[in-house]
């Protein structure tokens, strides 16, 4: 078990039972991105597990860092507002839809934004960028609309590649990829042609526009380029997701239990593949929800 870690002396010490669960949970997990790295041929380093902690208390979010989940994605502000103070540790994510008025919030609390739907949200964003966080530039993920849902938000595939060129000038974000909603289906395996037009979107769009690794090369006044992050995959898909290139896994129900961890990013249809994967950690609180992550 790896030793607690982000842990300020001001917070409660976490449940030594929960940390033991928590550990376990992230293993299944990993040990299934692993198994799906084998089978694609990738490094399971290049995979960051985000835990999605909708719903889950402070005081199981805390023994979750402890067994070394610390990039914790939630979906709403105002609770990751109540949180981010009392789990110290944690990179947190916001991976849920956001509204304008709640922009200012978002950059002053969250590491990274992934669910930037719009040239406005994204601009606005620039703009308290620049105010809060000078010479900072904000990760920010692009959500893109795969499968044209009209249930989801995020660009059109066809319209992002328009936007790029107003996108790529915002000098206080920093375009780290693509990310998306899956739809609803009855096997993991149907979630794959999604995954995989995501994949053939980012490298399309990289090809049209500079990357960061070739920083001599930008045209004059373009910030840095799209980056090649895809966040895409849930407890029920995740390894489908890894095996077509997702750099991140957003995993709630496969870590925190059945019914904590929801995200407003679509039921899941199916379990966790393997099914040890899917078991849930221990721990008091689960809050009952509609939408799995």
């Amino acid at each position: 078990m790896p030793e607690p870690a982000g842990l300020s002396p001001a917070a409660p010490f976490p449940d030594p039972a929960a940390v033991a669960g928590f550990v376990a949970a992230r293993e299944r997990v990993r040990r299934g991105i692993a198994r799906a790295c084998e089978r694609s041929g990738r490094d399971p380093a290049t995979v960051t597990l985000v835990a999605v902690g909708k719903t889950v208390d402070p005081a199981r979010l805390r023994a979750a860092v402890a067994a070394g989940l610390t990039v914790i994605g939630e979906n709403r502000v105002q609770e990751a507002q109540q949180k981010v103070p009392a789990v110290p540790g944690a990179r947190w994510h916001l991976v849920g839809p956001l509204q304008a008025n709640k922009a200012r919030r978002a950059v002053a609390i969250f590491d990274v934004i992934e669910s930037v739907d719009s040239v406005a949200l994204a601009a606005r964003l620039d703009r308290i960028a620049g105010e809060l966080r000078p010479g900072r530039p904000l990760p920010i993920l692009l959500q893109v609309n795969v499968d044209a849902d009209p249930a989801k938000a995020g660009f059109a595939p066809d319209d992002l590649a328009d936007a790029m060129p107003v996108l790529l000038r915002l000098a206080n974000l920093e375009l780290g990829g693509l990310m998306t909603v899956g739809r609803a289906v009855a096997g993991a395996e149907e979630a794959r042609s999604t995954f995989r037009a995501l994949r053939v979107l980012s490298e399309r769009l990289r090809g049209l526009a500079p990357g960061r690794a070739d920083p001599g090369e930008r045209p004059a006044g373009l910030a840095r380029g799209l980056g090649p992050a895809l966040s895409m995959g849930m407890s029920g898909d995740y390894p489908v997701a890894v095996e077509e290139g997702a750099t991140l896994v957003r995993v709630g129900r496969a870590i925190f239990g059945e019914w904590a961890g929801a995200v407003a990013e679509g039921p899941q249809a199916v379990p966790a593949p393997g099914g040890a994967e899917a078991a849930p950690a221990p721990g008091p609180g689960r809050s009952v929800v509609t939408e799995r992550a």
